[in-house]
């Protein structure tokens, strides 16, 4: 079996660095190296996938912030606008009764 800093496909920097040229779809040396590649794939995306959770790790408590402040305005806006329920309310109970005095 052909072992990766072996091939020409595989380039190593000066700090020991392996940059890999494979495409599994044309330049595959061994039936290996394309379980190999999904390997090397499969690594870019967990790093990728850790490195978002990073991200919205740091994002989480302005988000919070965001939604505390977003509820605060809610609520003050059906504050201000319950005294329209509260006159309707009246006006609904005193047309209930036919006699009111």
């Amino acid at each position: 079996m052909l072992q990766c800093d072996q091939c020409e496909l595989c380039e190593i920097g000066p700090d020991g660095h392996k940059t890999f040229k494979c495409d599994p779809f044309s330049t595959i040396k061994e039936p290996e190296c394309i379980g190999k590649w999904q390997l090397i794939r499969l690594d870019m995306l967990l790093a990728s996938y850790q490195s978002m959770l990073r991200s919205y790790g740091r994002l989480a408590p302005l988000q919070d912030k965001i939604f505390k402040y977003v509820q605060r305005e809610i609520n003050e806006m059906e504050e201000s606008e319950s005294w329209k329920l509260d006159e309707e309310e009246d006006e609904g109970d005193s047309q209930d009764t036919p006699w009111s005095v």
